[in-house]
């Protein structure tokens, strides 16, 4: 049997591109795709990664501010050991780091699933000066205000509440409250890292690499914003807006999300597998 791991070695499946990679959201730890991993394990050999200063992986400790590269050193590692294609599944902050991925080895991935990723330099670069930029902008200053002040409690709580409506804070239970604060110092690097990533929008394009964009059809409008710019710039992707669902989707309907991505990652080592019928979505 194949261990769901973040880093550790397991036996290959047969097919040389049987290897998928899990990136999970900000706050978050590699727990939250413990559902789709399951599903995935008869079919790939799955690493669930743990992002810097979540779950088991220490916070970031660089003299410099943190960038997207220094959160993809076991992926990169991985990439290194291995002489399979990675499948890439990111959400979130997780998405851009699957795309940021993508763009750094194109040779070394076959396809790439994100749901909602946070291009903040796609927003900077197409939507500067918009609500949905401002607004996203305007959160991430508070956040990093309330860490820089020591108040992560009131980070953590501004944070849920923009990616998860108002008052979704205060509906947590205390012991989720605490393992959100505890993370908020490394959410705020991750901030950092975000607005200074390079636009991958382009040089995917040219990869016309395999990829899903999933998209909640009821979630915050910088992230409904980035997938409408996704979906201009790449007409070779597969685009689906899930109904009903919002920035979270993964982690509150992972019953609705996990079936489209599981089908779309077996289509991609076995082409010839029909296309399941996903009622629950519709094209973006």
């Amino acid at each position: 049997m194949h261990t769901i791991t973040a880093i550790s070695e397991v036996a290959m499946k047969p097919h040389s591109d049987s290897i998928v990679v899990l990136l999970h959201s900000s706050a978050s730890t590699a727990h939250q795709w413990n559902a789709l991993a399951q599903a995935l394990k008869m079919h790939f050999e799955v690493h669930a990664i743990d992002l810097l200063g979540h779950g088991e992986r220490a916070a970031w400790a660089g003299p410099a501010p943190m960038a997207l590269a220094d959160e993809a050193a076991p992926v990169d590692a991985l990439i290194a050991r291995r002489r399979g294609r990675l499948h890439l599944v990111g959400h979130s902050y997780g998405g851009a780091l699957a795309l940021d991925i993508a763009r750094r080895h194109p040779r070394a991935v076959a396809s790439v699933v994100v749901y909602e990723p946070v291009l903040l330099r796609a927003l900077h670069t197409d939507a500067a000066g918009t609500p949905e930029l401002e607004g996203f902008r305007a959160a991430a200053a508070r956040v990093q205000a309330a860490v820089a002040a020591q108040r992560v409690d009131d980070a953590a709580a501004c944070f849920v509440d923009f990616w998860s409506g108002a008052g979704s804070w205060a509906h947590l239970s205390a012991s989720r409250q605490a393992a959100v604060a505890s993370r908020m110092a490394s959410v705020a690097h991750q901030f950092d890292a975000l607005y200074a990533a390079d636009d991958p929008r382009a040089a995917l394009a040219a990869q016309a690499l395999p990829t899903l964009v999933l998209t909640g059809a009821c979630t915050v409008p910088a992230t409904r914003c980035i997938g409408e710019l996704l979906e201009a710039a790449w007409p070779h992707a597969a685009h689906r807006r899930l109904p009903a669902l919002g920035h979270m989707g993964p982690l509150t309907h992972a019953h609705d999300v996990n079936p489209v991505i599981t089908d779309f990652l077996l289509r991609q080592v076995d082409p010839a597998r029909p296309r399941a019928a996903l009622s629950e979505t519709t094209p973006a």
